[in-house]
């Protein structure tokens, strides 16, 4: 079994990866890999930061909706 396929890219697609090539000799395959590495790691992170954010959500509004800091809105 082959390991390598053909992938049709579009003309712009092909030119946005020449651009972002941080050598002129690497491969689209070893730009294409790290691309998809850095997206996954991203995802993971952002995953990361939803959760924390969801799991904050409760304190920070029982801390900013609170009697005692409307008395400051008033001086």
């Amino acid at each position: 079994m082959a390991k390598e396929s053909t992938i049709l890219l579009d003309k712009k697609v092909i030119e946005l990866l020449k651009t972002a090539k941080e050598h002129p000799k690497q491969t689209y395959n070893e730009l294409l890999e790290k691309m998809a590495k850095m997206l996954i790691k991203l995802k993971e992170r952002n995953q990361y930061d939803e959760f924390l954010h969801k799991i904050q959500q409760p304190k920070m509004k029982e801390l900013w909706d609170n009697k005692e800091d409307k008395f400051w809105d008033e001086i």
